[in-house]
């Protein structure tokens, strides 16, 4: 996601203790195998009359269940459940909040799948954004990140929990319907209704299975390795989205060629009214309406929510406090697409960007990228977990080499895909690819506040010596780091740059140089996130 402006928790390796994770022991009780959701959308209302054919293999044994739905409440929003089946059978249930407690008869077996439908209706008040465009024309948009899917949809809404979709989508017949997946089918049942049918196949987290229905302009716009790229538009923007979009090919075939196979079996983009920039639903992403100008100004965001299919949406983070293995992720894979494309300038002008963000961010609140003290996820949405999350897997890449850096990328893909993953998981992966121990930088990184300020000081003791002083100046203990100083002389003509292990609060070190410096540089090849 770009921002404006049955799963058991393992026990953390690091440092932090295990107690720091979110528990929640439902997780351990089931493990949702596919959900059948047929929705019918009107333009009379803004009423929702939907069911939900949930598959569950059950973990262990248990006399009821809980799925997240928001019952509705005092302002007419939120869903009321009309019934619970299992075949033909009713099950008893109680909807209250939140929750959708179902005990079904018999009881509940560990090992054992079984199928329950919820029939129910009502107005979302939240996820299924039903609102005009910017044309003044009605749509209609999921738009789940972080757990807002349960507005609309009976599910288990957290991120560890992933499985297959159908949506079956009965709207009036000028809408076009997208969604997850594959489209199955595509009937007019009458003169005035359609039927819109989409499977996904492989497990999806719900933060990103979701469907949009508009007056679309629909294009093929090529394909790669026998994806189909498309492009979804409103009819106005036609001309213009199209060319933006199309863009959305090339950024698939760099992330396939350097990071593994794509997950899905299609990649939609779509013009939309997301919250966000954009919102990287699996192969169906969402852009906000503005992202369509005709020149092609967001290629960046394109690249961050494509990235994002390999990184968040498949390989997805275990619990919400390790977001930065999904946005910092895409944050970084668009700046490595921008890098191949336009060269390494284009890749050190972001970085920079991006670090006076990082210490802007921090003197406003000193919190490390891994901040379990969360419990508000849109807070997640900040520098820590994009720009420093990007800067982190930068400063990774110099630290293992070129090679050992793609190669743990790939690695982590290939492990996780479909799956989930904790911070541990990824350092493990980067430490065996580059036969490296990682903690230290992990710790002091992702678990630990602020980054290092400094202070440099040169003297000339003698004719061809240079001794350097270096301060590490924040507050706490010291950093451990790689510095390169580049001196210049006071003419241009002369150059030299040396690397300091860095390791103290006060570094000293004493190298060979034959010219007067005219100008001192750090970080002159911009790998160190720091401040001055």
């Amino acid at each position: 996601m770009r921002h404006l402006q049955a799963c058991l928790f393992l026990f953390l390796y690091l440092s932090i203790p295990a107690a720091a994770q979110t528990s929640i022991p439902r997780l351990g009780q089931l493990d949702v195998q596919h959900y059948a959701f047929q929705l019918e959308l009107s333009d009379k209302t803004d009423q929702i009359t939907a069911s939900a054919m949930v598959t569950i293999r059950f973990l262990q044994p248990l006399s009821s269940f809980t799925l997240d739905l928001v019952k509705q409440g005092e302002d007419g929003k939120g869903m009321n459940v009309l019934a619970v089946k299992e075949g033909e059978n009713p099950v008893k249930f109680n909807h209250e909040g939140e929750s959708l407690a179902i005990s079904p008869e018999p009881p509940l077996q560990a090992g054992e799948e079984r199928t329950f439908l919820i029939l129910y209706q009502g107005i979302p008040a939240d996820g299924l954004i039903i609102d005009q465009n910017k044309y003044g024309e009605r749509t209609f948009f999921g738009d789940n990140w972080p757990d807002r899917a349960h507005h609309w949809l009976p599910c288990v809404d957290h991120p560890s929990d992933k499985a297959a979709v159908d949506f079956i989508v009965t709207a009036p017949d000028h809408y076009q319907v997208v969604a997850n997946g594959i489209q199955i089918e595509e009937t007019n049942l009458d003169d005035e209704t359609k039927l819109t049918h989409w499977r996904e196949s492989v497990p999806l987290p719900m933060k990103v299975a979701v469907i949009g229905a508009a007056r679309f302009g629909v294009q093929y716009a090529g394909e790669v390795d026998g994806i189909p790229v498309t492009s979804w538009v409103y009819r106005q923007d036609r001309e213009a989205g199209f060319y933006d979009y199309a863009l959305g090919v090339e950024v698939l075939d760099f992330f396939t060629s350097y990071i593994g196979p794509y997950p899905y079996r299609k990649l939609a983009n779509v013009q939309s009214k997301t919250r966000y920039g954009g919102m990287e639903n699996a192969s169906n992403i969402f852009y906000y309406e503005n992202s369509v100008d005709g020149q092609r100004s967001e290629e960046d965001l394109i690249a961050h929510e494509v990235a994002h299919q390999w990184f968040g949406n498949s390989a997805s983070e275990q619990n919400w406090h390790h977001i930065w293995l999904s946005e910092g992720f895409a944050t970084y894979g668009a700046s490595l697409y921008m890098e191949y494309k336009y060269g390494r300038e284009r890749l050190v002008e972001r970085l920079q960007t991006e670090r006076q963000q990082v210490v802007a961010y921090a003197s406003r609140r000193a919190a490390p990228i891994v901040d379990t003290t969360v419990t508000n996820w849109n807070a997640l949405l900040n520098p820590n977990s994009y720009q420093k999350g990007a800067w982190v897997l930068h400063m990774l890449r110099r630290k293992v080499g070129e090679q050992a850096f793609w190669n743990g990328l790939r690695r982590y893909y290939a492990l996780f895909r479909g799956g989930n993953a904790l911070t541990i998981d990824f350092q493990r992966t980067m430490e065996a690819a580059s036969k490296q121990g990682l903690s230290g930088f992990f710790q002091q990184w992702l678990y630990r506040s602020g980054q290092p300020k400094l202070e440099v000081e040169w003297v000339k003791p003698r004719k061809n010596r240079l001794q350097f002083t270096i301060r590490q100046v924040q507050e706490g203990p010291a950093f451990t780091f790689p510095l390169d100083i580049q001196a210049i002389s006071g003419g241009g003509g002369a150059s030299q740059t040396w690397t300091v292990e860095v390791e103290e609060k006060t570094t000293e070190v004493n190298v060979r140089c034959k010219f007067e410096p005219g100008q001192v540089i750090l970080d002159p090849d911009t790998w160190l996130l720091f401040s001055k």
